[in-house]
C-alpha cells in the first residue's frame, strides 16, 4: 500500500523573469517605441535649431525692423520672424502633446488592449505574477517617458531661455501657461501621471477604446486642475504703486489685483483706460476711495519654487493612480496567479 501522493510544492519564478518580461514587453510594443524615439529625436533637433540659429536670425530681424521707426520702408529679415514663430509653437505644442499621446497609449495598448484580447491573463499563467506584470508595464515605460520627456523638456527651456532678453516680440513670457508647463519637470510629471492614468483606465475598462477616451479626459483634468491652482502653489509677492499709472505694476504670473483705500481694504480694479476715460478715473478713484494700485504675483524668480511644487503635486496624483491599479488588480486577480490556482 502506497500513501497518497503529496502535493506539489509551488515552483518559484526564476529570478530572470522581469528582465523577460522587459524584453517582452519592448518586443511587444516596438512600434510605439519606434514612434517615441522618432519623436523625441525630431523634436530635439527642432528645439537646437531653435536655441541657436532660428534665435540668433530672429534676434537680429527684429532688431532690423524695430531701427525702421516710422520709415515708409524698411529691409529686415521678415522670414527669420516668421520661421522662429512657427518652430516655436510646433516645439511647444508637441512637448505639451506628450503627456496625452503617453495617456492614450496607455490605456489603448499597455494595459486595455492586453487585457480585451487575454494577453495579460496568458502572462499571468506562464511567466509572472499579476502584480509583477503590471509593475513590468509601468517602470519600462516610465524609465523611456522620463528620459525623453526630460529630455525634451530641458531643451524647450534652454531655447526659451536663448531669446530672453533679446527683444524677440513674438517669443511668448515664461509665466505664459502653456510655456511654462512645457519647460520644466512639470512636463515630466505629467507624463508619468499620464501613463498611470492610461494603466489604471485599461484595468478598470479592460478595453481599448473606452480606456483611451478616459485616460486621455483624465489626463486633461489633472493638467486644468495643476493649472488653475498654480498661482496658489507659492506665496506670491504684492507690489503697490501709484494711481496714476494706467495699471497695477508688476510683471510676472499674477494672483489678485485691484486698488487699495486709505484704511488698506482690498477693492476690484475697476478698469481705468478700459470702462472708463483717463479723465474720468480721478473721479472714480475718489468715489471708491483709493490711495494706491496693488498687484500679488509670481516674479520670474518665483519660477523654479512653482515648478517644483507643480511637479511634486502631479508626481503625487500619478502615486495614488498608481497604488488605485495596483489594488484594483489585485482585488481581481486575488493576488495569485491563475496558475499557482490550477495546482493549488
Amino acid at each position: 500500500m502506497t500513501g497518497p501522493a503529496a502535493a506539489p510544492a509551488p515552483t518559484r519564478r526564476p529570478p530572470a523573469a522581469a528582465p523577460r518580461q522587459a524584453r517582452w514587453l519592448l518586443r511587444l510594443h516596438r512600434p510605439a517605441l519606434c514612434v517615441w524615439a522618432g519623436l523625441v529625436i525630431v523634436v530635439s533637433a527642432a528645439l537646437l535649431w531653435l536655441g541657436g540659429p532660428l534665435t540668433d536670425a530672429a534676434a537680429t530681424a527684429w532688431r532690423q525692423y524695430d531701427a525702421c521707426g516710422t520709415a515708409a520702408t524698411c529691409a529686415y529679415d521678415q522670414r527669420a520672424i516668421l520661421r522662429y514663430r512657427d518652430v516655436y509653437q510646433y516645439s511647444m505644442v508637441a512637448v505639451l502633446a506628450v503627456p496625452f499621446l503617453v495617456a492614450a497609449w496607455a490605456g489603448a495598448s499597455l494595459t486595455g488592449r492586453e487585457l480585451e484580447t487575454g494577453t495579460a491573463r496568458l502572462a499571468w499563467t506562464q511567466s509572472a505574477s499579476p502584480a509583477r506584470w503590471l509593475a513590468a508595464r509601468l517602470a519600462v515605460p516610465a524609465a523611456l517617458i522620463a528620459v525623453g520627456t526630460g529630455l525634451l523638456a530641458g531643451l524647450y527651456h534652454l531655447a526659451r531661455s536663448e531669446g530672453r532678453g533679446r527683444s524677440i516680440d513674438t517669443a511668448k513670457s515664461w509665466h505664459d501657461s502653456s510655456n511654462f508647463f512645457a519647460s520644466g519637470p512639470t512636463a515630466v510629471a505629467l507624463a508619468l501621471t499620464g501613463l498611470a492614468a492610461g494603466a489604471l483606465a485599461g484595468l478598470v475598462w479592460r478595453r481599448s477604446l473606452p480606456a483611451l477616451v478616459t485616460s486621455v479626459v483624465a489626463t486633461a483634468g489633472v493638467f486644468g486642475v495643476v493649472q488653475s491652482a498654480l498661482p496658489r502653489l507659492w506665496p506670491s509677492t504684492t507690489r503697490v504703486s501709484s494711481l496714476t499709472l494706467d495699471a497695477p505694476a508688476g510683471t510676472g504670473l499674477t494672483v489678485d489685483a485691484g486698488v487699495l483705500t486709505s484704511t488698506g481694504t482690498r477693492l476690484p480694479d475697476p478698469g481705468c483706460g478700459i470702462h472708463w476715460t483717463k479723465a474720468e478715473c480721478p473721479a472714480v478713484y475718489d468715489r471708491l476711495g483709493a490711495v494706491s494700485h496693488y498687484r500679488d504675483y509670481h516674479p520670474l524668480s518665483h519660477y523654479w519654487p512653482l515648478q517644483l511644487t507643480a511637479t511634486a503635486l502631479v508626481l503625487a496624483v500619478g502615486a495614488l493612480l498608481v497604488l488605485a491599479a495596483f489594488r484594483l488588480l489585485k482585488r481581481r486577480t486575488g493576488g495569485t496567479p491563475p496558475r499557482a490556482k490550477a495546482v493549488a
